[in-house]
Protein backbone atom coordinates (compact mmCIF):
# COMPACT_ATOMS: atom_id res chain seq x y z
CA UNK A 1 0.00 0.00 0.00
CA UNK A 2 2.25 3.00 -1.33
CA UNK A 3 -0.65 5.35 -2.03
CA UNK A 4 -0.21 8.27 0.43
CA UNK A 5 -2.73 9.91 2.58
CA UNK A 6 -3.42 13.67 2.98
CA UNK A 7 -5.66 12.70 6.22
CA UNK A 8 -6.56 9.74 8.15
CA UNK A 9 -8.97 9.41 10.43
CA UNK A 10 -9.11 7.13 13.35
CA UNK A 11 -12.32 6.40 14.71
CA UNK A 12 -16.29 6.55 13.24
CA UNK A 13 -17.67 8.57 16.03
CA UNK A 14 -19.43 11.75 15.75
CA UNK A 15 -16.01 13.44 15.61
CA UNK A 16 -14.59 11.28 12.96
CA UNK A 17 -17.79 11.26 10.86
CA UNK A 18 -17.43 15.24 11.37
CA UNK A 19 -14.12 15.07 10.27
CA UNK A 20 -14.66 13.35 7.22
CA UNK A 21 -17.74 15.68 6.00
CA UNK A 22 -15.40 18.33 6.26
CA UNK A 23 -12.33 16.69 4.49
CA UNK A 24 -14.31 15.58 1.71
CA UNK A 25 -16.05 19.15 0.68
CA UNK A 26 -12.22 20.35 0.96
CA UNK A 27 -11.21 17.40 -1.71
CA UNK A 28 -8.63 15.60 0.56
CA UNK A 29 -7.24 12.45 -0.21
CA UNK A 30 -8.40 10.28 3.08
CA UNK A 31 -9.15 7.45 4.73
CA UNK A 32 -11.41 6.83 8.03
CA UNK A 33 -10.59 3.54 9.70
CA UNK A 34 -13.04 2.48 12.05
CA UNK A 35 -12.69 -1.10 13.96
CA UNK A 36 -16.68 -1.23 14.92
CA UNK A 37 -19.97 0.38 14.19
CA UNK A 38 -19.97 4.06 13.05
CA UNK A 39 -21.68 6.47 16.00
CA UNK A 40 -19.00 5.42 18.92
CA UNK A 41 -20.62 5.82 22.30
CA UNK A 42 -23.65 8.20 20.73
CA UNK A 43 -24.77 4.95 19.18
CA UNK A 44 -26.01 3.33 22.52
CA UNK A 45 -27.48 6.64 24.35
CA UNK A 46 -31.26 6.33 24.75
CA UNK A 47 -32.42 10.13 24.23
CA UNK A 48 -30.17 12.87 23.27
CA UNK A 49 -31.47 16.18 24.41
CA UNK A 50 -28.68 18.59 23.73
CA UNK A 51 -27.88 18.65 19.88
CA UNK A 52 -29.21 21.60 18.47
CA UNK A 53 -32.69 21.13 16.52
CA UNK A 54 -32.51 17.47 16.85
CA UNK A 55 -34.53 17.42 20.74
CA UNK A 56 -35.62 14.03 21.99
CA UNK A 57 -33.32 11.91 18.95
CA UNK A 58 -32.18 8.49 19.69
CA UNK A 59 -28.50 8.01 19.78
CA UNK A 60 -29.02 5.60 17.06
CA UNK A 61 -30.88 7.65 14.90
CA UNK A 62 -28.38 10.20 15.49
CA UNK A 63 -25.36 8.19 14.49
CA UNK A 64 -26.87 7.12 11.44
CA UNK A 65 -28.16 10.73 10.32
CA UNK A 66 -24.02 11.21 10.96
CA UNK A 67 -22.51 8.00 9.22
CA UNK A 68 -25.24 8.89 6.33
CA UNK A 69 -24.55 12.41 5.48
CA UNK A 70 -20.85 11.23 5.67
CA UNK A 71 -21.19 8.27 2.96
CA UNK A 72 -23.57 11.02 0.96
CA UNK A 73 -20.43 13.06 0.65
CA UNK A 74 -18.10 9.88 -0.39
CA UNK A 75 -17.12 9.02 2.72
CA UNK A 76 -14.04 6.75 2.23
CA UNK A 77 -13.72 4.07 5.36
CA UNK A 78 -11.84 0.46 5.97
CA UNK A 79 -13.30 -1.25 9.04
CA UNK A 80 -9.80 -2.28 10.62
CA UNK A 81 -8.34 -2.68 13.99
CA UNK A 82 -5.14 -0.50 14.21
CA UNK A 83 -1.93 -2.62 15.49
CA UNK A 84 0.50 0.41 15.72
CA UNK A 85 1.28 3.89 14.88
CA UNK A 86 4.48 5.22 12.98
CA UNK A 87 4.46 9.02 13.69
CA UNK A 88 7.09 9.51 11.83
CA UNK A 89 8.19 13.68 10.91
CA UNK A 90 6.83 13.79 7.62
CA UNK A 91 4.62 10.50 7.01
CA UNK A 92 2.67 9.01 9.71
CA UNK A 93 2.07 5.25 9.04
CA UNK A 94 -1.03 3.21 10.54
CA UNK A 95 -0.44 -0.75 11.01
CA UNK A 96 -3.68 -3.21 10.88
CA UNK A 97 -4.27 -6.54 10.19
CA UNK A 98 -4.06 -6.28 6.33
CA UNK A 99 -1.29 -4.39 6.26
CA UNK A 100 -0.24 -0.44 6.58
CA UNK A 101 -1.91 3.01 5.44
CA UNK A 102 0.37 6.12 5.05
CA UNK A 103 -0.58 9.75 5.46
CA UNK A 104 0.71 13.05 5.89
CA UNK A 105 -1.56 13.80 8.95
CA UNK A 106 -3.51 11.58 11.16
CA UNK A 107 -6.51 13.00 13.24
CA UNK A 108 -7.06 10.55 16.33
CA UNK A 109 -10.91 10.48 16.97
CA UNK A 110 -10.84 6.65 19.11
CA UNK A 111 -13.14 8.50 22.04
CA UNK A 112 -13.37 7.16 25.33
CA UNK A 113 -14.84 3.57 26.94
CA UNK A 114 -16.59 2.77 30.34
CA UNK A 115 -14.11 2.63 33.36
CA UNK A 116 -14.19 -0.45 35.16
CA UNK A 117 -14.49 -1.44 38.60
CA UNK A 118 -12.48 -4.12 38.98
CA UNK A 119 -14.02 -5.72 41.43
CA UNK A 120 -14.73 -9.64 41.76
CA UNK A 121 -17.87 -11.05 39.67
CA UNK A 122 -17.30 -8.38 36.87
CA UNK A 123 -15.92 -9.92 34.26
CA UNK A 124 -17.19 -13.30 34.99
CA UNK A 125 -20.69 -11.97 34.55
CA UNK A 126 -20.29 -9.88 31.60
CA UNK A 127 -23.44 -10.28 29.09
CA UNK A 128 -24.38 -12.60 32.00
CA UNK A 129 -26.30 -9.57 34.10
CA UNK A 130 -23.46 -6.98 33.98
CA UNK A 131 -23.23 -4.50 31.36
CA UNK A 132 -21.86 -1.06 30.45
CA UNK A 133 -25.02 -0.03 28.37
CA UNK A 134 -28.69 0.37 29.82
CA UNK A 135 -29.47 1.96 25.95
CA UNK A 136 -28.37 -1.26 24.45
CA UNK A 137 -29.41 -4.48 27.42
CA UNK A 138 -32.04 -2.88 29.67
CA UNK A 139 -34.66 -4.35 27.90
CA UNK A 140 -33.77 -7.85 29.15
CA UNK A 141 -34.24 -6.93 32.85
CA UNK A 142 -37.61 -5.65 32.31
CA UNK A 143 -39.68 -5.91 35.71
CA UNK A 144 -36.90 -7.26 37.20
CA UNK A 145 -34.82 -5.67 39.76
CA UNK A 146 -31.37 -4.09 38.75
CA UNK A 147 -28.61 -1.87 40.26
CA UNK A 148 -26.76 1.16 38.80
CA UNK A 149 -23.45 2.56 40.36
CA UNK A 150 -22.46 5.18 39.18
CA UNK A 151 -23.56 9.07 39.91
CA UNK A 152 -22.56 11.29 36.88
CA UNK A 153 -25.18 12.39 33.87
CA UNK A 154 -24.69 8.56 32.12
CA UNK A 155 -25.28 6.56 35.40
CA UNK A 156 -28.48 9.09 36.10
CA UNK A 157 -29.59 8.80 32.37
CA UNK A 158 -29.12 4.93 33.26
CA UNK A 159 -31.07 4.59 35.77
CA UNK A 160 -34.42 6.44 34.26
CA UNK A 161 -34.12 4.01 31.33
CA UNK A 162 -34.48 1.47 33.10
CA UNK A 163 -36.63 2.81 35.80
CA UNK A 164 -39.14 2.81 32.93
CA UNK A 165 -39.41 -0.59 32.34
CA UNK A 166 -37.35 -2.56 35.68
CA UNK A 167 -39.64 -3.66 38.70
CA UNK A 168 -37.08 -1.52 41.16
CA UNK A 169 -33.90 0.10 40.50
CA UNK A 170 -30.99 0.83 43.19
CA UNK A 171 -28.15 3.46 41.95
CA UNK A 172 -25.00 2.84 44.14
CA UNK A 173 -22.79 5.92 44.71
CA UNK A 174 -19.79 6.56 46.20
CA UNK A 175 -20.10 10.50 47.22
CA UNK A 176 -22.75 12.38 49.71
CA UNK A 177 -24.44 13.52 46.15
CA UNK A 178 -25.14 13.01 42.32
CA UNK A 179 -22.59 14.56 40.38
CA UNK A 180 -25.43 14.31 37.28
CA UNK A 181 -27.19 17.66 36.25
CA UNK A 182 -29.72 19.23 37.87
CA UNK A 183 -32.31 18.24 35.31
CA UNK A 184 -31.95 14.51 35.68
CA UNK A 185 -31.90 14.43 39.27
CA UNK A 186 -35.22 16.46 39.03
CA UNK A 187 -36.07 13.73 36.58
CA UNK A 188 -35.18 10.88 39.09
CA UNK A 189 -37.90 12.39 41.96
CA UNK A 190 -40.46 11.27 39.31
CA UNK A 191 -40.22 7.79 39.94
CA UNK A 192 -41.44 5.98 43.47
CA UNK A 193 -39.10 2.54 42.44
CA UNK A 194 -35.73 3.85 42.62
CA UNK A 195 -33.83 3.83 45.74
CA UNK A 196 -30.44 5.61 46.52
CA UNK A 197 -27.58 4.51 48.41
CA UNK A 198 -24.72 7.06 48.96
CA UNK A 199 -21.00 7.06 50.18
CA UNK A 200 -21.45 3.03 49.37
CA UNK A 201 -18.53 1.26 47.27
CA UNK A 202 -19.36 -2.20 45.35
CA UNK A 203 -17.23 -4.72 46.83
CA UNK A 204 -18.16 -7.79 44.62
CA UNK A 205 -21.07 -8.97 41.80
CA UNK A 206 -22.24 -12.50 43.02
CA UNK A 207 -24.16 -15.45 41.33
CA UNK A 208 -24.47 -18.88 39.89
CA UNK A 209 -24.39 -18.83 35.79
CA UNK A 210 -25.53 -15.36 36.44
CA UNK A 211 -25.94 -12.09 38.28
CA UNK A 212 -27.89 -12.73 41.65
CA UNK A 213 -26.47 -9.78 43.88
CA UNK A 214 -24.06 -7.06 44.84
CA UNK A 215 -22.23 -6.72 47.76
CA UNK A 216 -21.40 -2.73 48.78
CA UNK A 217 -19.62 -1.50 51.58
CA UNK A 218 -21.02 1.94 53.38
CA UNK A 219 -19.92 3.47 56.44
CA UNK A 220 -21.41 1.35 58.46
CA UNK A 221 -21.62 -2.02 57.33
CA UNK A 222 -21.29 -4.55 54.41
CA UNK A 223 -25.19 -4.84 52.16
CA UNK A 224 -25.61 -7.54 49.86
CA UNK A 225 -28.61 -6.34 47.22
CA UNK A 226 -30.51 -8.64 45.49
CA UNK A 227 -30.32 -8.12 41.66
CA UNK A 228 -30.76 -9.45 38.41
CA UNK A 229 -28.41 -7.05 36.62
CA UNK A 230 -25.86 -4.78 37.30
CA UNK A 231 -25.28 -1.77 34.82
CA UNK A 232 -21.83 -0.18 35.48
CA UNK A 233 -21.76 4.12 34.90
CA UNK A 234 -18.75 4.47 37.02
CA UNK A 235 -16.72 6.62 34.15
CA UNK A 236 -15.13 7.00 31.07
CA UNK A 237 -11.71 6.44 30.32
CA UNK A 238 -9.47 7.54 26.88
CA UNK A 239 -9.39 5.18 24.20
CA UNK A 240 -5.62 6.55 23.62
CA UNK A 241 -3.37 3.20 24.27
CA UNK A 242 -1.89 3.45 20.75
CA UNK A 243 -0.45 7.16 21.67
CA UNK A 244 0.41 6.11 25.14
CA UNK A 245 4.69 7.85 25.69
CA UNK A 246 4.19 8.82 21.78
CA UNK A 247 1.87 11.74 22.64
CA UNK A 248 2.65 14.62 25.61
CA UNK A 249 -1.52 13.78 27.77
CA UNK A 250 -2.89 14.63 30.67
CA UNK A 251 -3.30 12.34 33.82
CA UNK A 252 -5.65 9.66 32.84
CA UNK A 253 -4.43 9.62 29.45
CA UNK A 254 -6.08 11.95 27.74
CA UNK A 255 -4.60 13.54 24.63
CA UNK A 256 -3.29 17.12 25.14
CA UNK A 257 -3.58 19.54 22.01
CA UNK A 258 -3.76 23.20 21.74
CA UNK A 259 -6.84 25.61 20.57
CA UNK A 260 -6.15 23.96 16.58
CA UNK A 261 -6.52 20.29 18.15
CA UNK A 262 -2.91 19.93 17.38
CA UNK A 263 -0.66 17.41 19.76
CA UNK A 264 2.78 17.65 20.62
CA UNK A 265 3.78 15.92 16.81
CA UNK A 266 3.66 17.61 13.88
CA UNK A 267 0.46 16.60 11.59
CA UNK A 268 -0.67 14.43 14.95
CA UNK A 269 -4.26 16.24 15.72
CA UNK A 270 -7.11 14.86 18.30
CA UNK A 271 -10.56 15.70 18.22
CA UNK A 272 -13.28 14.54 20.59
CA UNK A 273 -13.44 12.79 23.68
CA UNK A 274 -10.05 11.02 23.37
CA UNK A 275 -8.73 14.48 24.01
CA UNK A 276 -7.69 16.22 27.46
CA UNK A 277 -11.50 18.53 27.28
CA UNK A 278 -13.63 20.14 29.95
CA UNK A 279 -16.82 18.91 27.90
CA UNK A 280 -17.25 15.34 26.26
CA UNK A 281 -20.50 15.64 24.12
CA UNK A 282 -21.58 14.98 20.43
CA UNK A 283 -21.45 18.81 19.79
CA UNK A 284 -18.24 19.52 20.83
CA UNK A 285 -16.66 16.11 19.46
CA UNK A 286 -17.93 17.48 16.09
CA UNK A 287 -16.99 20.98 17.00
CA UNK A 288 -13.32 19.32 17.73
CA UNK A 289 -12.96 17.77 14.11
CA UNK A 290 -13.72 20.98 12.31
CA UNK A 291 -11.49 22.79 14.27
CA UNK A 292 -9.01 20.19 13.21
CA UNK A 293 -9.64 19.73 9.73
CA UNK A 294 -9.92 23.47 9.11
CA UNK A 295 -6.19 23.45 10.69
CA UNK A 296 -4.50 20.94 8.67
CA UNK A 297 -6.35 22.88 5.37
CA UNK A 298 -4.31 25.55 6.69
CA UNK A 299 -1.29 23.82 7.46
Amino acid sequence: MSEIYDLIILGGGPAGLTASIYASRAGLNYLLIEKAYPGGQTASATVIDNYPGLPGISGTELAEKFSGHARSMGMKQINEEVLGLDLGEDIKIVHTFSGEYKTRNLLICTGASPRKLGIPGETEFLGKGVSYCAACDGAFFRNRDVVVIGGGDTALTDVICLAAICRTVTIVHRREAFRGSPSLQNKLRTFTNIRCLMCAQPVSINGNGHVESLRIQTSDNTITIPADGVFIAAGIQPNSGLVRGKLDTAPGGWILTDRQMRTSISGVYAAGDVRDTPLRQVLTAAADAAVAVEAILST
